[in-house]
């Protein structure tokens, strides 16, 4: 995806953001597990996290799984 944006020429810059392996994983805890989908009515799901879920289904959409 890195290389699809740069090539696209969105930024003046190129990404310079550093893919590794994942070495450790840490599960959240359970209150934090689809916590969107559970408190969709809270303020900044609602204002900040809803408007960018929308916009990435919306370009994404082909890409997404049915």
């Amino acid at each position: 995806m890195i290389k699809e944006v740069n090539a696209a020429g969105i930024w003046d810059e190129p990404i310079v953001t550093e893919i590794t392996p994942l070495k450790a994983f840490y599960p959240a805890e359970d209150y934090h597990q689809e916590y969107f989908k559970i408190n969709p009515e809270q303020p900044y799901c609602q204002v900040v996290i809803a408007p960018k879920v929308a916009k990435f289904r919306k370009q994404y959409l082909a890409k997404l799984k049915k």
